[in-house]
């Protein structure tokens, strides 16, 4: 059998609040409680299941490859809502968007503090 990611769980402090968020900023499905959890489903099966916690959240990095249509969408949320973005993980090129591999990325930060990034292109792949 073949290793997939199939899950992981977000930590937040309000779970429908952060996966409204996610949902909204890359145009996917609302996302569908189950347990305890908020879950969001990107299209290659893999689901972010939103969770609550207590006290601090411990922020991660979740990166999206999507395509330049979805791109310019996510992109033009992020402008319509005066987000800051920056292209590189290090926050040095504020409001700047990278060209890595031929491709446009950028990393923005959710409610809680979560950094996630937007790629057209995957990392090493040239271009």
């Amino acid at each position: 059998m073949a290793v997939q990611l199939n899950h992981t769980i977000v930590w937040c402090r309000d779970k429908r609040r952060s996966a409204k968020f996610l949902t909204e900023m890359l145009g996917l499905a609302d996302a569908v409680p189950f347990g305890g959890f908020m879950v969001v489903e990107v299209d290659n099966g893999v689901s972010l299941d939103y969770r609550d916690r207590e006290g601090p959240v411990a922020p991660q990095h979740y990166a999206f490859l999507i395509g330049e249509d979805d791109f310019d969408a996510v992109f033009a949320r992020i402008r319509e809502r005066d987000m800051d973005y920056w292209a590189d993980p290090a926050r040095s090129r504020l409001r700047q968007i990278n060209r890595n591999d031929g491709g446009r990325g950028f990393y923005f930060e959710d409610p809680d503090g979560h950094f996630l990034e937007v790629l057209t292109r995957p990392y090493g792949s040239g271009g």
